[in-house]
């Protein structure tokens, strides 16, 4: 490999762990917007990432980017308009779940999610698994179970998350596309509605967008897209510069960080029973893992844990 070689499977590496990093922090920037209801958080997600995400798509590939990328494919545009409904309501449950005190079971949800992943190829794209992911999936099980126990019900949030974000992945796979760009068509069908909706809240004295929340809050919305979109662009950047079965090893550095950043920080509840259904949920991802390196196959670049 030559100098110019590794220094750019260099500098994808820095991507990547600078966008697994940012939303493993993200848990904190959306803390300090404690008191804007979640659902004004999410408007103003889809809002500003819309208008940044269609900046940089302008910029990149000029102002025809939005029929380019759907030209050609008629089922593209059914297929993201489905996505962008399950992102949007994963955030929108990942927002409120940081701001209700559940950082730690969101956390989980992003540890479940490539054993998820697995079981929906399964049950919709009839893969088969081979025996260490079938022990993985068990192990997986068993931490459910027992968490499900020590919560005094099902740890649903968690679930929620790592369902809705596997469905999303599924969808993804679908599309054949740029990740930025469907990220753009994504962003372009929620930004009317998504608008419209803040309007309506604002006229009707629900909003407080440039004087209610002062002008920090007022700051940290507007900058809820940068926050969105810059850390998916710098993961498409760093993929396409090194190994997915290197970016898949990373990418557990955003709910490991976001654990902790729940116990630590933010002080959320954590005792030894929760301990051993977390422990279950780790072996079970050294599993998947080392079924993972063992058979030489990497997780697709959608099946990542990349958009929070």
């Amino acid at each position: 490999m030559t100098d110019d070689a590794h220094a750019d499977t260099a500098r994808g590496v820095w991507a990547a762990v600078a966008a697994f990093v940012t939303w493993g922090f993200s848990p904190l920037y959306w803390h300090l917007l404690a008191a804007v209801p979640s659902l004004q958080i999410v408007l103003h997600r889809v809002v500003w990432s819309a208008l940044f995400v269609s900046a940089v798509l302008v910029w990149r590939s000029g102002p025809g980017w939005l029929r380019q990328t759907l030209a050609g494919q008629s089922r593209l545009g059914w297929t993201l308009m489905a996505s962008s409904l399950l992102i949007a309501g994963n955030w929108g449950l990942y927002i409120w779940a940081v701001n209700a005190g559940h950082v730690v079971e969101a956390a989980l949800g992003y540890f479940i999610n490539p054993l998820c992943n697995v079981v929906i190829g399964v049950l919709f794209l009839r893969e088969r698994l081979r025996p260490m992911q079938w022990a993985s999936v068990l192990v997986a099980l068993v931490g459910v179970g027992w968490l499900t126990v020590q919560y005094g019900g099902l740890p649903w949030i968690a679930l929620a998350l790592a369902v809705s974000f596997s469905l999303y992945g599924l969808l993804r796979k679908q599309a054949h596309v740029d990740p930025v760009a469907g990220l753009g068509v994504e962003s372009a069908f929620l930004f009317l509605p998504g608008l419209a909706w803040l309007l309506w809240i604002e006229l009707h004295g629900g909003g407080g967008f440039g004087h209610g929340y002062g002008t920090l809050g007022t700051l940290l919305l507007a900058l809820s897209g940068v926050l969105t979109a810059l850390p998916l662009i710098g993961f498409a950047y760093a993929v396409r510069r090194i190994p997915l079965s290197v970016a898949g090893l990373l990418q557990y550095i955003s709910p490991t960080l976001q654990f902790l950043v729940g116990v630590f920080l933010l002080h959320e509840a954590f005792d030894h029973g929760q301990l051993i259904g977390f422990i279950c949920i780790w072996i079970a991802l050294a599993l998947f893992v080392i079924d993972g390196l063992r058979s030489g196959r990497t997780p697709r670049e959608e099946e990542l844990a990349e958009v929070v």
